[in-house]
């Protein structure tokens, strides 16, 4: 199975955040979407970056309440391993599985 066919059924919305929108801003769309990933994307098209639940956690423990206030591209992940609409899903959860996460935004053409 491909990508695509697994976008066909799951649908192809995308949550995204800007890279200078706080941190707790990010908190609240993840709980109001109940989802544990957004893409960073100044534009809405392009991936700039990744900010998951763990990230936000991980950060809070080093650097407390105060991260809240900060922007997310202080916090994400800045090298993101993207998928293709082509791409086998075997592929993609080996990928997943040998560097340890759990999401993989699918660009096609540079595109979100």
């Amino acid at each position: 199975m491909k990508v695509h066919n697994m976008l066909k059924q799951k649908g192809g919305t995308v949550a995204t955040i800007q890279p200078d929108a706080q941190i707790s801003a990010a908190v609240k769309l993840l709980e109001a979407k109940g989802i544990g990933a957004l893409v960073v994307s100044a534009d809405g098209k392009a991936v700039d970056g990744i900010i998951s639940e763990r990230d936000i956690v991980r950060a809070l423990a080093g650097q407390g309440g105060d991260l809240l206030a900060m922007p997310v591209d202080t916090i994400m992940t800045g090298n993101v391993v993207t998928c293709t609409p082509e791409d086998s899903l075997n592929h993609i959860m080996g990928e997943m599985t040998q560097r340890r996460f759990r999401h993989m935004p699918v660009v096609e053409d540079g595109v979100l």
